[in-house]
């Protein structure tokens, strides 16, 4: 066998946030920015849940579609904050994060040679899964000038009698861009009137710092037509669990259930059980993890000022996106210098697409005291490039 690999999968490219994460692992006194994964523990009550149900010998599978009581808290928090409601036994589905709730949402929705639409910059996972799930991706420049929105002129110029799906990834990772109730509604017409399907990841939903997010799927004739992503990694800090959720039409959900029940059976068991507290009684931590990430918002923003460094001011996620084409580089060059130089790690912006690059992601789920050193290696770094 001389050819073993998959011509498809030879042909995706290694997510390069993983490469900067690998290079500051091995780099002494560097401080690494670059992967988005709050530095808050879990809450104590939500590992105590865990714990509980490891002593207690819930070790056992739960049904393919999660935990009945966890699926009817995911209900009772999305009515709760987004003002949509699910039937807990045919619309929600608990999957291994909501990476995977991607993967199994586009195979259960495209067939090969669908189109999927992608707003980018976004996250790594949107593109090479449509590709694996045999869909053409059709990619949206979004541009800074539109504070890294999706228009509703930018939509209708994507569509074509081919499109299946539209990706739709607000709050957004790694701009920080949020879409308000009016840019979705514009959004939600052209849905309709075009006869397509929405994926809407949600991950960054509590963490929005310019009044709360609003939902695609809360708005008249979406709910339908929307595949809803969410999870419990970044607003509970619950990455390492692994536990995220999709809620949507039946006749979705019962296909997606069914690629889940061979690949992976359930999600962990005792992630479960956590999350039912977390969703339970989870909003106080929510809100002072979100506090102190806007707090670091507010920091980075005003550094980058006094530097005369551009960026606009992001309103969700955990994320900056500053622009560097001043400095005549790429944004693979300027990471890879300050890392080498100041022992920084960002990652490069064209890592989320190509319209990203000139940009470096900056992830404020770390420390202020973190931040406020790598903001003074990152000043001490422009100064020498101004320099020349």
């Amino acid at each position: 066998m001389t050819k073993p690999l998959s011509k498809t999968v030879e042909g995706l490219k290694p997510s390069g946030i993983r490469k900067f994460f690998d290079l500051v692992s091995e780099m002494k006194d560097a401080i690494s920015l670059g992967v988005g994964e709050p530095d808050f523990d879990t809450p104590w009550h939500i590992r105590d849940e865990g714990i509980f149900a490891l002593e207690k010998g819930k070790t056992f599978y739960t049904s393919n579609a999660g935990l009945k009581e966890l699926r009817e808290e995911i209900c009772n928090y999305l009515k709760r904050r987004q003002n949509v409601s699910y039937n807990p036994n045919e619309e929600v589905l608990v999957t291994v994060g909501g990476s995977e709730a991607i993967d199994i949402g586009l195979r259960a929705l495209v067939n090969p040679g669908d189109e999927v639409i992608i707003p980018q910059p976004s996250y790594v996972s949107y593109e090479p899964c449509a590709v694996l799930a045999g869909a053409k991706p059709v990619i949206i420049d979004l541009k800074a000038e539109n504070e890294f929105r999706l228009t509703a002129e930018e939509l209708r110029g994507a569509i074509t009698d081919k499109t299946k799906v539209l990706i739709l990834p607000f709050p957004n990772n790694p701009t920080g861009a949020v879409m308000t109730r009016r840019d979705l509604e514009e959004i939600a017409k052209i849905v309709i009137e075009n006869d397509i399907y929405v994926m809407s990841d949600e991950i960054y939903a509590e963490l929005t710092y310019n009044g709360e997010h609003v939902s695609i799927a809360s708005l008249e004739g979406m709910k339908e037509r929307t595949i809803l992503i969410n999870g419990f990694s970044k607003a509970y800090a619950m990455t390492g669990w692994r536990l995220g959720y999709a809620c949507a039409p039946k006749a979705i959900i019962s296909q997606m259930t069914k690629i889940h029940q061979f690949a992976i059976m359930c999600a962990p068991t005792t992630s479960q059980y956590a999350a039912v507290e977390a969703l339970k009684n989870g909003d106080n931590d929510v809100k002072e993890m979100r506090q102190a990430y806007n707090q670091r918002r507010r920091f980075l923003i005003n550094a980058f000022k006094q530097m005369g460094l551009d960026c606009f001011e992001p309103f969700g996620a955990f994320y900056v996106f500053p622009c560097i084409k001043e400095f005549g580089m790429t944004s693979e060059e300027f990471a890879t210098r300050f890392l080498e130089e100041e022992k920084v790690a960002v990652v490069p912006g064209n890592a989320f697409g190509e319209s990203g690059e000139g940009f470096v992601r900056i992830s404020y789920a770390y420390s202020l005291e973190n931040l406020k050193v790598a903001v003074d290696r990152l000043g001490h770094f422009i100064e020498k490039l101004r320099a020349g």
